[in-house]
Parts: C-alpha cells; structure tokens; sequence
C-alpha cells in the first residue's frame, strides 16, 4: 500500500512538471537576421504593426507575388504591390520570377515619399530587401523606408534532428499571432495588369 501511495505521488510530481511552463513560454523570437544589406531600417512584425495603428502615414506593403498573397494569406492591413511578379515557368531554380517594371511608379501613385513611411514584408524577409532599394531609387528618404523582419511566414527551423526541419515557424506576422487573412480587400489590392 505504502509503496503504491509512492508511485501515485511520484507520477503525480512528474506530471505536474509538464504543467509548468517552459523557460522560453511568453518570450518572442529573436529577430537577428537580415536577408540583404537594403536602404531604410527594420522592424519587427509586431513594430510594424503598431507603427500602422499610431501614425495615418504608415503603410505596411506585402510585396509576394499574387498566388502567395491570396493563396498564402497576407495581413489584414497590409497594401499588396508585388516587387516580382511570378512567370508560372519552370527554371533550373524552380518557378521564375521577375522584377514588376512598374513598382516604383505604382508606390509613387499611391503613396507620397514626402510624407509616408512604407514597410515592406514579403514571405521571409529576402524580397522586402529588393523593394527597400527600389523605394529609395523611387524618392524614398531612407528614413522612411522598412523591412519587415521575418516576413509573413518567418524563418525555417534548421534542424536535421527535428520533425519540424525546414518548417517556417521561427518568426514571422503570422506566427507573431497577428491578424491576417485570405480574403482579397479590393482597396488594398494590387490592380490588374492589362
């Protein structure tokens, strides 16, 4: 009997272990890398968004490619101008894509370099970095001018060992638990090209 009340209470011990939470629970990813040397600044997922909820001059802009955008999700308000747009050719390097020739003429119509401070995501933080120099080759003050880091979706785990190699879910708007969706808002979206 004596000896059962001891096995009760140990797995009881053990199981209350499981409960705590671990050394990690409520902190945030550190965000450490930048994907390409790019004109402006960085910010976070979470910067970004309060930078767009304080000041009316803010801008979040989802530069992937239309099938990310829509079939991916994107943040509910982020203005999407594609940097590159997708060719839907195989290459060597998987499906093409190409520089939108219109991309900084399109950010110069819709926004104002003098007074808008745009914050560029794409799925990782690599694209973003593109249309940072763009924006500063558009008029930009480069004090103006973001990259988002992380992106929407965050960086991979790189852990052959782990279940989860190659997972994007270190980082990231979406994994920052910040509101997006699937549904296509017709003011944010980029227009049809003719």
């Amino acid at each position: 009997m004596q000896k059962s009340i001891k096995c009760i209470a140990v797995l009881i011990f053990l199981g209350c272990l499981f409960l705590l939470p671990s050394p990690n629970a409520g902190t945030s990813y550190e965000y450490t890398v930048v994907k390409a040397g790019h004109a402006g600044g960085d910010v976070t997922p979470s910067q970004a968004m309060k930078m767009v909820q304080s000041n009316k001059n803010s801008f979040l802009i989802d530069v992937r490619t239309r099938p990310e955008f829509v079939l991916v999700g994107h943040p509910t308000i982020a203005y999407h101008v594609p940097v590159k747009i997708w060719t839907g050719k195989h290459t060597t390097k998987g499906y093409g894509m190409n520089v939108n020739p219109a991309f900084g003429s399109y950010l110069k119509a819709k926004f104002n370099p003098a007074t808008d401070t745009l914050i560029f995501m794409c799925r990782s933080g690599g694209r973003s970095c593109t249309a940072a120099d763009l924006a500063a080759e558009a008029g930009w003050p480069t004090s103006r001018i973001f990259n988002m880091l992380g992106g929407f979706e965050g960086d991979k785990i790189k852990n052959p060992d782990s279940a989860l190699d190659g997972k994007r879910i270190m980082g990231g708007w979406k994994n920052e638990g910040l509101p997006w969706t699937y549904a296509v808002n017709k003011t944010l979206a980029y227009p049809e090209m003719e």
